[in-house]
């Protein structure tokens, strides 16, 4: 007499949101679909839920799934596509903001297509989750006063730092209107009137912000989008007060259609940071999914790091 086999415990339905997006981005690239399985799987109930919160944020600003998926999809063919350039050439495509600011951050279609696709990575690529995950579970709860954020982009870390922390008042600084407009929805959206917060489109070298004036000085993914990173990182001591929160996260052999300064190691970057007048109190280093950091540096793998700085 046999046993009879144990029954399969289905999978927990998707929120419908996720859902549809996840058919969207399957029906456009059924190859995604090992990538999509594995990334849903990795992310958390709360996660999960903060996803199709987002998601419903956009669809009340009038897009579509199908729109979002084209977004994200968008972020991937691009990407793709800087890696094998970077693989064949061993650089970045662009090396000056002059060569991509038109067709990136000036580009009000492109860049719209970029900041909602970056949004929904921050959630389904792992290394981007990492990040996200750092940046939450590092940013201090209970600190007051002036907190910063150079870059805000679609604005969900900013949103973080505004529901989770303690901060007396907020401010983005970011040189493309559209990603200032993204952030301003987004903070309206959710609640944002509640806490005091002001925008800013402006160059950040070129911003009056007051020397000393900020508890908290947080930059996600701006190193790379810039010519002279150690001008941002002096920038960034000289407006931190002495015991001030900073945030900063970059990354190495990573190219993408917008990056143009190219960190090839860590070790490269930490010494930046200490000749620009800062120090690590805490760092992540995430591997290429699958590789340890040797072989991702060995075989020119993206590799993405975070880093809690204090002044010198």
């Amino acid at each position: 007499m046999t046993k009879a086999s144990p029954e399969k415990t289905a999978a927990p339905a998707l929120p419908a949101n996720i859902g549809t997006l996840r058919d969207a981005i399957l029906e456009e690239n059924p190859l995604h679909r090992s990538f999509m399985t594995a990334a849903l799987e990795n992310i958390t109930a709360d996660e999960m839920a903060h996803l199709e919160r987002y998601l419903d944020f956009c669809r009340q600003r009038g897009l579509t799934i199908k729109y979002l998926a084209d977004c994200y999809l968008t972020i991937v063919g691009d990407t793709l596509r800087e890696q094998i350039y970077f693989q064949k050439n061993k650089k970045y495509r662009y090396s000056s903001f002059a060569e991509d600011a038109n067709n990136v951050y000036f580009n009000d279609e492109y860049m719209s297509f970029y900041m909602y696709g970056l949004a929904i990575t921050s959630f389904l690529w792992p290394n981007h989750l990492a990040l996200f995950r750092f940046f939450r579970d590092e940013l201090p709860k209970n600190r007051k006063g002036a907190y910063l954020e150079i870059g805000p982009g679609h604005g969900y870390f900013m949103l973080t730092a505004m529901e989770r922390g303690s901060f007396d008042s907020h401010t983005g600084v970011d040189i493309s209107e559209t990603s200032i407009a993204q952030t301003r929805a987004l903070l309206e959206h959710f609640g944002g009137g509640k806490k005091k917060y002001e925008l800013q489109c402006m160059d950040f070298l070129d911003s009056k912000l007051p020397e000393g004036g900020f508890d908290a000085v947080v930059m996600g993914e701006v190193l790379e989008h810039v010519e002279q990173p150690e001008k941002f990182l002096k920038q960034i001591a000289r407006l931190a007060k002495k015991d001030a929160y900073i945030f900063v996260t970059t990354c190495i052999n990573a190219p993408a259609v917008d990056h143009i300064y190219l960190f090839r190691t860590p070790e490269q970057l930490e010494k930046m940071f200490g000749d620009c007048g800062l120090k690590i109190k805490s760092q992540l280093i995430k591997p290429y999914e699958g590789k340890t950091l040797e072989e991702s540096l060995q075989q020119l793998l993206a590799i993405n790091v975070a880093y809690v700085l204090e002044r010198k």
